[in-house]
C-alpha cells in the first residue's frame, strides 16, 4: 500500500472519529490535531509530501484521546497506529 493511499485511509479514520479535517498552505508548519472547544480539527499542511503528511497524522492519532475505530481500517494502518 503507498502512502497516498495510506494518508486517505488514515483520513477517513479520523474523519469517522467526528475529526473535522482541513487542507491548507501552512508554510513551514507541520499542521496537525487541535482541540477547539469540544471539536476536533485537524490542518493537513498541503506542502508536505504524502509521506510527511501521514507521519504526522498517525502520530497525532497515536497522541490523541480520540476512539479510533480500528476494526475499519487495514493491518498496516492499525499496525501503524499501535
Amino acid at each position: 500500500m503507498h502512502s497516498v493511499d495510506l494518508l486517505d485511509e488514515a483520513l477517513q479514520l479520523a474523519r469517522s472519529a467526528g475529526v473535522e479535517v482541513r487542507d491548507q498552505w501552512l508554510g513551514e508548519s507541520r499542521g496537525g490535531l487541535c482541540r477547539v472547544a469540544s471539536r476536533w480539527i485537524l490542518f493537513v499542511n498541503l506542502s508536505l509530501t504524502a509521506e510527511e503528511q501521514l507521519r504526522c497524522l498517525i502520530s497525532d492519532l497515536r497522541n490523541s484521546q480520540l476512539r479510533l475505530p480500528l476494526s475499519n481500517c487495514s493491518q498496516k494502518l492499525r499496525k501503524c497506529l499501535e
